[in-house]
């Protein structure tokens, strides 16, 4: 065909390549450089009577690359690379790092050939259901000899477990840096044995721990307190035992306590004196009031502060942490209608907290009063929520509207506004995004189009319809809560894969949006944050 056609070795050249990586660093080519340009015709019958005598065009790509490559592959992906030859599984299994397990007892008799294949695992899952056996000790302390480079472990559902299992797991895993373990059987003798060899431990979570009880021994601080930057304690009844590894981890920055039972007030005591690095605290369905959060507000670097469904948190203990906290970005209260938390303390928060740039009010009623000094001295306030407010109006939105100047994203769910109220946004809020409201009754349809009408750009949410902006700018990516969705007008170039897995995401939404609209309000503002966390990279 005009041009001397490349020389490739026989198959035992490549099967000798195969298995000597030795060889994959070898990119000489035996290809004579043609006199002229080939034909493209002539070039693309060479491709494809190379294709079919099955010719390995990635034989001469180093390990290396070819692991970076299915790196970008999905799990089922990867799976089905994996089976194009011996090569490919090999590559597959060497450069696996992440691996979830059903952790069944069964598993034992293939895991020596499992992790013989996947030798270079370091973050790994196990699960098992309520009605099935889960592995035990032994099982536990062979997958740790098998992986001693373990830096995650996630354990769920794992009941036969106990605490001298753990114990062993923790002396053969000594460079582990997460452990997140939920509905397990075994108690503080784990948790002191992970503290103790695992001196790298930078993040902990617990979660319906079922081994932990009244007389439970307390846990911590241990060798892990020096490195310790995040602690999660979740539905746990005696959680109060890990206070002295809160009050140890000198460098924790993160502390999240969810539905845990018992008084927490002492615990947070000494927050402010032995974790001067916290950033961040959770409370959720606590029992802590006033005292606690006073002794929160002495955590002067507090940045973001969650108080959701605390019953005994006033306005007294919020006007504590607004007068000592002074950096706060993030604050969310869930109130729980019982108006202990109103306006006198959103105003100290307005007058202190000048960093402020989320801001999210459930079951309060706040008014103008609280609302516009916090849209005044609050110029980085970039995305506000008001959900279940009684006292949430036209008026309240006229001012949201006039005096927040940098506001984003703008939620409001379960408030007594009307047209009136949301078409004031289209002459205020220079920055605004996007805009959702949900179950207000005194909002119709016809509001959004008289928006859009005169702001393209910003998209709206209306209840189980969104419409997206004509020109496409301000768009969020991720995933939508509900509702049907109007393209922007435009090119709409796709190819056949990405229409069809659109066609069928957008029937998926439009028949279960009414589960997805459920958890909004939590949603929405994980999704804003997470996105505006990894700008800051706070």
């Amino acid at each position: 065909m005009g041009q001397s056609s490349s020389t490739v070795g026989a198959p035992t050249d490549l099967n000798r390549r195969e298995f000597f990586p030795s060889n994959r660093f070898n990119f000489r080519s035996s290809a004579v450089v043609p006199e002229f340009e080939p034909n493209e015709e002539f070039a693309e019958a060479d491709f494809v009577e190379n294709v079919v005598a099955g010719l390995d065009y990635t034989a001469d790509l180093p390990d290396e690359c070819l692991a970076s490559i299915f790196q970008f592959l999905g799990s089922g992906d990867r799976k089905r690379c994996s089976l194009v030859c011996h090569r490919w599984f090999r590559v597959d299994g060497q450069s696996r790092h992440r691996l979830s397990l059903n952790a069944q007892a069964e598993i034992l008799s293939i895991l020596p050939s499992l992790f013989a294949r996947f030798d270079s695992v370091t973050k790994l899952a196990l699960r098992c259901d309520r009605k099935s056996i889960s592995i035990d000790d032994d099982t536990f302390v062979l997958i740790s000899l098998r992986c001693p480079g373990l830096t995650r472990l996630k354990l769920r559902g794992c009941r036969e477990l106990s605490d001298r299992g753990m114990e062993l797991f923790a002396q053969n895993c000594k460079g582990l840096k997460k452990l997140s373990c939920g509905s397990c059987m075994f108690g503080a003798g784990a948790m002191n044995a992970v503290l103790d060899h695992c001196t790298a431990l930078e993040e902990l979570s617990v979660k319906r721990l079922r081994g932990l009880h009244d007389a439970a021994d307390p846990i911590g601080p241990g060798a892990a307190a020096s490195s310790l930057k995040s602690i999660c304690l979740k539905d746990l009844i005696n959680g109060q035992c890990f206070g002295p590894l809160i009050i140890g981890s000198k460098k924790l920055r993160a502390l999240k306590l969810i539905r845990c039972y018992g008084e927490w007030d002492k615990v947070l005591g000494m927050l402010g004196n032995f974790n001067p690095g916290l950033i961040e605290i959770h409370l959720e369905r606590v029992q802590v009031g006033d005292v606690g959060l006073y002794s929160i507000s002495n955590c002067s670097n507090l940045e973001i502060l969650h108080i959701m469904k605390t019953t005994e948190c006033t306005n007294f203990g919020l006007v504590c942490v607004a007068e000592r906290c002074r950096l706060l970005r993030k604050l969310h209260i869930d109130g729980w209608r019982t108006n202990r938390i109103g306006d006198e303390g959103l105003m100290a928060i307005a007058n202190r907290c000048p960093n402020l740039q989320e801001l999210c009010l459930i079951g309060m009623n706040p008014t103008s009063l609280s609302l516009a000094p916090i849209a005044t001295n609050c110029p980085k306030l970039e995305r506000l929520a008001l959900c279940g407010s009684a006292t949430v109006g036209d008026p309240e939105m006229a001012c949201i509207a006039t005096k927040c100047v940098a506001l984003k994203k703008l939620c409001i769910k379960g408030c007594p506004i009307s047209d009136e109220g949301v078409e004031a946004l289209a002459l205020g809020c220079p920055s605004l995004v996007k805009v959702k409201v949900k179950k207000c009754r005194g909002v119709g349809g016809e509001v959004v189009e008289r928006l859009r009408e005169r702001r393209g750009s910003l998209v709206v949410v209306l209840d189980a319809t969104e419409i997206e902006p004509l020109d496409g700018s301000g768009s969020e990516v991720g995933v939508q809560e509900s509702g049907m969705e109007f393209p922007p007008i435009g090119n709409q170039i796709t190819d056949a894969s990405s229409s069809f897995n659109g066609r069928l995401t957008t029937m998926f939404r439009t028949k279960f949006g009414f589960f997805a609209s459920r958890n909004l309000v939590a949603c929405t503002f994980r999704r804003w944050s997470n996105g505006d966390d990894s700008f800051n990279g706070s």
